[in-house]
């Protein structure tokens, strides 16, 4: 018998059923036929299921009379890459998700300075939204999408209830963490532990999966402990992406579990931006995303070269003017494109903040210092950024008007 996990695949299943040859198509290829839809969408999926079923198409190549099988593999595997490297796809560069730092203010923040990254919430466990207040986890600004949520968890009935919320929420995309090794995550059983656990993982993502019409994704490392295998990478994306995960992002390091801090994980592990390239390799119909040091626009290029997209962290964080240049790296405007778009400048951005503490503060009562804390890098190396960083980092003002401390901050007004 055979099971589609996809809805809006079951029509041109029962097209082939119709057809009444189940000897032309295997059972593996018929799970890549439906991940592949589910990756390229709908628009995309009656071609892939005509070519699939009603030419005989099927891609195994153990199929007697498959004469164009490999043919339309190489079609699938193209139009896969297309959609995988369109200039404005979300995986080309993103703000990595950290926790305590990318809240919803730091989000719209980003936004400012870059219309096309793609941005991830911090962590939120599956135990937070079940148990607790689901509005203040997941309420978001419009401006901030393309927009994921990442999850933290590893019970496949409560993944899925999660990924439905953050569906129905409005986010573009679900993350399941496997990569953060602390202690407290370690004793929730999850994060980089999950690795160890791939069965475990894919039951959560397929869960995940069954339930949403967004993608789901994995961000993990590449191993765990001082046990350095690459075949033990590769085997748990084998094994995940079986599940319907088509989007890896792989934190080139191993995590430590004991003996390591959170901090000293991000550091001493050495990374192994060659592993990340040779998954690429070794799975090029997926979507590989490298992640883990990288902190120049130079060496974004030279992992572009590789995979299929980098997301970047702490150096995004602590000099967020970089995010500025990261649209052109995505997609290359038109002649037409920017008209009547007013020039970005720091200035400007800090005045859109101070207009965004404004209406935070009437909406939801949140001070001042809570939103500046995330732009205290905007003026990283200029002449005057003590001054400046200093006088928004002033909590004894914190019952100022935003617009008042601004007026501090660049000397036009005295304390």
């Amino acid at each position: 018998m055979v099971v589609v996990h996809s809805w809006e695949c079951v029509g041109y299943l029962v097209l082939f059923q119709r057809m009444g040859d189940s000897s032309r198509v295997c059972m593996v290829c018929l799970d890549h036929a439906v991940g592949t839809c589910r990756r390229v969408g709908r628009r995309n999926c009656t071609s892939l299921w005509y070519q699939l079923f009603v030419l005989g198409a099927c891609e195994c190549p153990k199929i007697p009379g498959n004469a164009t099988a490999w043919r339309v593999k190489e079609d699938m595997q193209t139009e896969k890459n297309q959609t995988m490297r369109d200039p404005i796809s979300p995986w080309r560069l993103s703000v990595a998700p950290m926790l305590d730092w990318t809240d919803r203010h730091c989000r719209y923040f980003h936004r400012l300075l870059s219309r096309h990254a793609l941005l991830y919430t911090e962590m939120v466990t599956t135990g937070a939204l079940i148990h607790g207040d689901v509005a203040r986890h997941l309420r978001f600004n419009p401006e901030e999408q393309p927009l994921a949520l990442q999850l933290g968890g590893s019970d496949p009935a409560d993944l899925a209830t999660c990924a439905k919320l953050g569906a129905d929420w409005g986010y573009s995309e679900i993350n399941l963490n496997c990569g953060c090794p602390s202690e407290r995550v370690q004793r929730g059983a999850f994060g980089a532990c999950l690795m160890a656990e791939p069965q475990l993982v894919a039951d959560g993502v397929k869960a995940m999966v069954d339930v949403v019409d967004v993608p789901v994704t994995v961000k993990h490392r590449i191993g765990i402990d001082q046990v350095e295998s690459y075949d033990f990478v590769c085997d748990f994306i084998g094994a995940v992406s079986q599940a319907g995960c088509a989007t890896f992002i792989v934190h080139a390091r191993n995590a430590w579990l004991k003996g390591l801090s959170p901090k000293d994980n991000r550091d001493i592990p050495p990374l192994r931006y060659d592993w990340a390239y040779r998954l690429k390799r070794d799975f090029p119909h997926l979507t590989i995303v490298l992640n883990g040091g990288v902190t120049t626009t130079e060496q974004v290029l030279t992992h572009l070269a590789q995979v299929d997209g980098v997301m970047l962290g702490r150096e995004a964080y602590h000099n967020p003017w970089w995010l500025t240049e990261w649209d052109a790296l995505v997609t290359s405007p038109s002649p037409a494109q920017g008209e009547g778009v007013k020039t970005l400048t720091r200035e400007l951005v800090e005045q859109q903040m101070v207009d965004y503490m404004a209406r935070e503060l009437a909406a939801h009562g949140t001070p001042w210092p809570t939103m500046a804390r995330h732009m205290l890098g905007l003026r990283h190396g200029l002449p005057g950024s003590r001054h400046w960083r200093r006088v928004w980092s002033d909590h004894s003002l914190k019952t100022l008007p935003a617009a008042q401390v601004m007026a501090i901050a660049h000397g036009s007004q005295s304390l």
